[in-house]
């Protein structure tokens, strides 16, 4: 079980501290609560920008790396459709730092035209190096749009275009700042041998200044149900043919979400898993093929992709996927076989949570989706979940009519 204590600025800045008197180092884990799902469908790719746009300076700090290098600590940051995380580890008596540099750059950015022309440089090009001139780095500009026509999720986190990025204007992006990265939009975890009170001092003394902003209130349109199926075909200068299928699944917090996860992983989690032996092992017909959940907080996707082995038709690969996932559809999984998997998943939880800083990441996380605790809870609700669980969610998953399909051709093939 993972302790934690938990205090609320009055500006709403939510912190978490978990002592962890084992590791010299400390985790210092800052949350925003906003993620490409927050942009409008005009001006996409903000939230990822501003992941660059928070190293850029702040209004009494010019170089955010080289204090925290100075201080012997390391740094990065990660944004999603769903939040932006930004983290740092530094010695624990250096804890002091972070709070100075992560509180100034959330006090206010320094917003200057070189630093926002850098910075969107630094975007476009990721934009054209990981996503168009990589073999395969397009798939998700196409497969989300293919399977989303309402919901924000239908762009990728990088954008839909990179002409977004490229209008973007100092006015856009400073009401975009003050909109979602204020205390109130944040929660910060502490993991390391901290005590409780010297945090919430520090906390006081370096955030609690910084006012509150409005309060953002999402209103993001539902997807609505799909009701047919859906697929698109496109040609690549790509080595194999691959098949992308994506299927709409529930939310992160609900009751059905572990048990369409260990169907995942029942599918395509190790060698011994169905799709590996019986597509890959067996019958030759993909080189590789993995089923994998999105994990989003809003309506998700559950993802089966896979290459096709060489000399293999398109049609009959695609054929074979549907068989084994008929057959988990009808065919009880047995007791043996999702314990092995949930022995797996429950190993693996135990090994993330291991260091100070995937403990801080963690606790941020689980408080977003409504309370920390429920960090300790999740072995237990993967080990609640049945077989019959298992086939009820593969049959309202895993339908054809559910399915998005994307056909991803290489040129060179037949």
């Amino acid at each position: 079980m993972i302790r934690f204590d938990k205090f609320t600025l009055s500006n709403g800045l939510r912190v978490l501290v978990h002592k962890d008197q084992s590791t010299p180092i400390v985790a210092f884990n800052l949350l925003y609560d906003v993620g490409a799902r927050d942009e409008t469908e005009n001006q996409t790719g903000f939230a990822h920008l501003f992941e660059h746009l928070m190293f850029g300076g702040s209004i009494n700090i010019k170089d955010f790396d080289i204090p925290l290098q100075e201080a012997g600590g390391e740094n990065n940051a990660f944004t999603s459709n769903d939040l932006t995380n930004y983290y740092a580890t530094l010695p624990v008596q250096n804890l002091e730092t972070a709070f100075w540099l992560d509180s100034d750059r959330m006090l206010s950015l320094a917003f200057s035209e070189k630093s926002l022309s850098v910075q969107k440089n630094v975007v476009i090009e990721e934009f054209k190096q990981r996503y168009l001139n990589q073999p395969y780095g397009d798939v998700w500009l196409l497969l989300r749009p293919l399977a989303y026509t309402s919901h924000p999720y239908k762009w990728a986190t990088i954008g839909k275009e990179i002409a977004h990025i490229e209008r973007a204007e100092m006015p856009e992006v400073r009401a975009f700042f003050e909109k979602h990265y204020g205390p109130q939009n944040a929660i910060l975890c502490v993991s390391g041998n901290v005590d409780m009170d010297d945090v919430n001092q520090l906390a006081q003394k370096y955030f609690g200044p910084i006012p509150a902003r409005e309060k953002y209130v999402r209103s993001i349109p539902s997807e609505p149900k799909q009701d047919s199926y859906r697929e698109l075909t496109v040609k690549r200068d790509v080595p194999a043919h691959a098949i992308y299928k994506a299927f709409h699944m529930c939310e992160r917090a609900h009751p059905d979400y572990h048990a369409a996860d260990l169907l995942s992983d029942l599918l395509s989690n190790g060698h011994s898993s169905r799709l590996q032996r019986s597509l890959v092992k067996e019958q030759g017909v993909f080189s590789e093929i993995s089923a994998f959940i999105m994990g989003s907080h809003d309506a998700g996707l559950f993802v089966v992709t896979g290459k096709i082995a060489d000399g293999i038709e398109v049609e009959l690969a695609n054929n074979c996927i549907d068989i084994e996932l008929e057959k988990i559809k009808t065919e009880l999984v047995g007791d043996h076989e999702l314990q092995k998997v949930k022995n797996r998943l429950e190993s693996t939880q135990m090994f993330n949570e291991m260091t100070a800083l995937n403990k801080a990441m963690n606790l941020c996380y689980y408080e977003l989706l409504g309370d920390a605790a429920l960090i300790n809870c999740e072995v237990e609700k993967y080990n609640e979940v049945s077989p019959v669980q298992i086939q009820r969610v593969a049959k309202e998953v895993l339908q054809k009519k559910n399915c998005s399909t994307l056909f991803y051709l290489s040129k060179n093939k037949v």
